[in-house]
């Protein structure tokens, strides 16, 4: 009866043939699903019934029209893919309207002043005061160095000074008695000037007499005698006149007197400077603090020989600021002053606030150890970066002190 229904005509099946089209189908998709030999045994035995060509190509079109009818797409993927579009667009356009005045970099530092500790007297080590990354105050006293040898210093310059003081006084004592004893000692020239003056007057008077009397009424002695002293009291006189013209140096001699007393002030001020030269090398066996901030890089111990300019350990300032390396495209409109927001890596809930303080004139390239010389061989242009110090004014944390060298990240705000 089915053999004789393929046979007739397309237009006189039977209206149920679509029914037995459908449920041939799902037959054929249960045989599909099951084991292969199964699936071979159903073939075997499909090829002993086949039906005729006509109906089998009417069993394909119907499969090759279900098919299509459930791979076709809707409308729903596309709506939703518009919707994501549109949300990425608004998405991007408020990013850029709220960041369009931003610049920020990666390439950013902390930085602060750190010193190197070194003493500048020699000795061994007496007393280490700090440890290991100690904050430490200004004046603080860090290492002592064995001060006897500084001590001793200071003793034989106090004596010097005592001796000098001493010279002092003496020639200040020596100063007051040549006021004087030099005007005094010219006025006793003068009056044994007059004396010998007189004298020879006397002498003269004598000669003459001894002279002009008869030779009979005197004798020969008598004569030498008068003539002997006429000649004393002639050499008397040059004599005098000798004392006269030394002790007439008066203003000179009081000079020189003052010239000791200005010679003995000047050591004195020397035995002072020696003995502030030895307290200040006492001084220096005491190395103190020169800032607030924190022991670094302790390499001395108690008991340890250092060396005039040896380091003991680095000193970092508590004053921290932001050198960040902007590429040369983002400085046009960055300014002095701009307010810079920075996040720290090691601290992701802080949140610090400064501005921009400078801007180096130079880039990092220009001022290394090894410059580069683009005049030679071949030339590939590359971004350069330039230094600029952001200050920190708000925002640091007592209790977290950020290390020098941390990565952070400052975005400033420009006009």
């Amino acid at each position: 009866m089915d053999w004789c229904s393929g046979l007739l005509p397309q237009q006189m099946r039977p209206m149920n043939s679509d029914k037995n089209n459908a449920s041939e189908d799902a037959a054929a998709q249960d045989e599909q699903a099951r084991k292969p030999g199964t699936q071979r045994q159903n073939d075997n035995q499909a090829g002993k019934d086949k039906k005729p060509d006509n109906a089998s190509d009417n069993n394909k079109d119907d499969q090759d029209d279900g098919e299509n009818t459930r791979k076709r797409p809707g409308k729903k993927p596309l709506i939703i893919l518009g919707i994501v579009v549109a949300v990425m667009v608004v998405v991007a356009l408020v990013w850029w309207f709220m960041t369009r005045n931003q610049v920020t970099t990666d390439d950013a530092f902390t930085e602060g002043d750190a010193v190197t500790i070194a003493p500048k007297v020699s000795g061994y080590v007496t007393d280490l005061a700090v440890k290991d990354n100690q904050p430490v105050k200004k004046g603080q006293l860090l290492v002592k160095i064995d001060p006897r040898d500084a001590v001793a210093e200071r003793d034989r310059a106090q004596a010097q000074l005592g001796m000098a003081q001493s010279q002092l006084h003496q020639a200040e004592v020596q100063l007051a008695l040549a006021k004087v004893q030099y005007p005094a000692q010219l006025a006793q020239a003068k009056a044994q000037q007059a004396r010998a003056e007189a004298n020879l007057v006397n002498a003269q008077a004598d000669y003459k007499r001894q002279r002009g009397v008869d030779p009979r009424a005197t004798t020969q002695r008598n004569i030498d005698a008068a003539n002997a002293q006429l000649r004393t009291a002639n050499a008397e006189l040059e004599n005098a006149k000798a004392q006269v013209q030394v002790a007439a140096q008066v203003q000179l001699q009081i000079r020189q007197a003052e010239a000791n007393v200005e010679a003995a002030r000047q050591q004195v001020a020397q035995a002072n400077a020696q003995l502030e030269t030895a307290n200040l090398n006492l001084s220096y066996t005491e190395v103190r603090a020169p800032f607030d901030g924190y022991v670094t890089k302790r390499n001395v111990q108690l008991g340890t020989l250092v060396q005039a300019g040896s380091s003991l350990f680095s000193l970092v300032s508590r004053d921290i600021w932001v050198t960040a390396n902007f590429k040369e495209s983002q400085l046009e409109r960055m300014n002095p002053g701009d307010k810079v927001m920075v996040t720290v890596d090691a601290y992701p809930d802080m949140e610090l606030h400064g501005h921009v303080d400078s801007i180096q004139q130079g880039s990092g390239s220009r001022f290394s150890a090894f410059p580069s010389e683009n005049a030679t061989g071949n030339y590939v242009k590359i971004v350069q970066r330039v230094p600029v110090k952001i200050v920190i004014d708000s925002g640091l944390n007592p209790d977290l002190p950020l290390p020098l060298g941390l990565s952070v990240e400052p975005k400033v705000t420009v006009e």
